[in-house]
């Protein structure tokens, strides 16, 4: 063989891989031993620096009073609440991870890593170590952003990419602080996409990835080959307590809503369909002529909401939302959560076995009536109840999906009648002594009649309970 064809045979193996071969920009697997030898460190160097650990103090209260008192057998009669609380010394306890979103020192993480802290230090990769502040929380998507001050000094952070781009097969990092043993760096691949069955948080579709996740990386990165943020590690499937390859992610669009609401006006306010409704299985599928079972059938829809202003009625499946599918109430929640208020957005409908387009306004959900928010005293069943008009915005601030008018019962103070009954936060009430109850001042007028009998209607989980009590 002579020397030449070695070298002829190269640029031949060349030119066909220029025309076999798609696009750079396209995913492809290994083909070669030296492909497979490549090292993730460039891009490790490029991400950990914005990926920080985040420790929290917490104060925890003890009574004071004598040892006598603070013995089991005798807080059986005295009760937990006998004495009064001192503070005990803070401890600091390694919580989690978070990320650095911006250079001027903002930072996301997830609600639980911080919630309930008295104070919040966060340490750089180089061992820095700063105060954070909370700029605000989001407990439906388990968010934090935090606020460090840097003195004027950029921090490396990280870009967020679009996570509607993840396929399911693409590479990730994860980089966190498991354990609290210090900054660990995994890799996997995305398994999976819009997990909406994962009850971790009321806004859910998850990534789901096989990069070992373990406790402590809570708030911390999922990181694509570009580098750039694509989920913020939030929980992990695990009978053990360790990584059994099942992490789950909060999509970097979700993070991007977040981040803009918060430092946006102070307080994140996320666009109201006002229609509901249930997933779409292989009987009701085949009922309405669907090819397969998708979409979101409408069973409920809020006439003064923008989706029934829109023209969506009860019987519709919802099939996409800008051209992204919704297999599910949660996916459906989903993409309306992480759009922005102001602009409008393209639902998919099937109705009568065609498809067409509608488009709704992404509007605040109203409140309407105003809540009116009232501790109910006096001699009545209810004293002690705390109470609100429902609205819109209420319902969505509590996650209930109701198109109904009433009042729910927002609290109950201790040793109150209403405590002792049995009523519970989250009830509504529908009606006293067979009268309708539509707001809280109609609620006001029932109960202060003077009656020796209380029939009172609830409605509890779905369900409508009567009590009848006795004066």
């Amino acid at each position: 063989m002579s020397a030449t064809k070695p070298w002829i045979s190269a640029i031949v193996f060349a030119v066909v891989a220029l025309l076999v071969v798609p696009a750079a920009a396209e995913k492809q697997v290994p083909a070669s031993k030296d492909q497979i030898q490549l090292s993730f460190a460039p891009l490790v160097k490029k991400a950990a620096p914005a990926v920080v650990n985040i420790y929290t103090r917490k104060v925890v209260r003890r009574r004071a009073m004598a040892p006598l008192f603070d013995d089991p057998f005798f807080r059986r009669f005295f009760g937990e609440g006998f004495g009064f609380e001192t503070p005990r010394a803070p401890v600091q306890n390694s919580l989690g991870s978070g990320v650095i979103v911006g250079a001027d020192g903002l930072v996301i993480t997830n609600h639980h890593v911080i919630e309930g802290a008295d104070e919040i230090t966060v340490v750089l990769a180089d061992r820095r170590e700063f105060e954070a502040k909370v700029v605000g929380t989001d407990k439906r998507s388990d968010l934090a952003v935090l606020r460090l001050d840097t003195g004027g000094e950029a921090l490396p952070f990280l870009e967020l990419r679009d996570s509607d781009e993840l396929e399911v097969g693409d590479l990730v990092l994860a980089i966190g602080n498991p354990f609290g043993v210090g900054q660990t760096v995994t890799s996997g691949i995305v398994s999976a996409l819009a997990r909406t069955q994962v009850g971790i948080s009321d806004l859910r579709s998850f990534i789901q990835t096989d990069a070992a996740i373990n406790p402590g990386n809570s708030g911390g990165a999922l990181i694509g080959m570009d580098g750039r943020l694509v989920g913020i590690n939030t929980a992990i499937f695990s009978k053990s307590g360790g990584s059994l390859g099942i992490g789950f992610a909060i999509p970097s669009n979700m993070v991007r809503t977040v981040i803009a609401g918060i430092t946006g006006g102070g307080r994140l306010v996320r666009p109201w369909l006002g229609a509901w409704g249930q997933g779409v299985g292989a009987d009701i599928a085949a009922s309405l002529g669907l090819a397969r079972p998708a979409g979101v059938l409408v069973n409920a829809v809020h006439a003064a909401g923008p989706a029934g202003r829109a023209g969506v009625k009860v019987g519709d499946v919802l099939l996409a939302v800008n051209g992204h599918e919704v297999d599910d109430p949660e996916s459906l929640k989903y993409r309306i959560a992480t759009l922005a208020v102001g602009g409008t957005a393209e639902l998919t409908v099937w109705r009568r076995g065609r498809r067409s387009k509608v488009r709704v306004a992404l509007v605040a959900p109203p409140e309407d009536p105003p809540r009116e928010l009232t501790e109910l005293k006096g001699p009545h069943p209810l004293a002690g109840a705390t109470v609100a008009n429902m609205s819109p915005a209420l319902a969505d601030e509590l996650s209930l999906e109701t198109v109904d008018a009433g009042v729910i019962v927002m609290g109950l103070r201790r040793g109150s009648s209403a405590g002792r009954l049995g009523f519970r936060t989250g009830d509504m009430v529908r009606a006293v002594n067979g009268q309708h109850v539509d707001s809280v001042r109609r609620l006001k007028t029932l109960v202060a009649e003077r009656v020796s009998r209380w029939r009172i209607t609830l409605q509890r989980n779905g369900r409508t309970l009567n009590m009848v009590i006795d004066r």
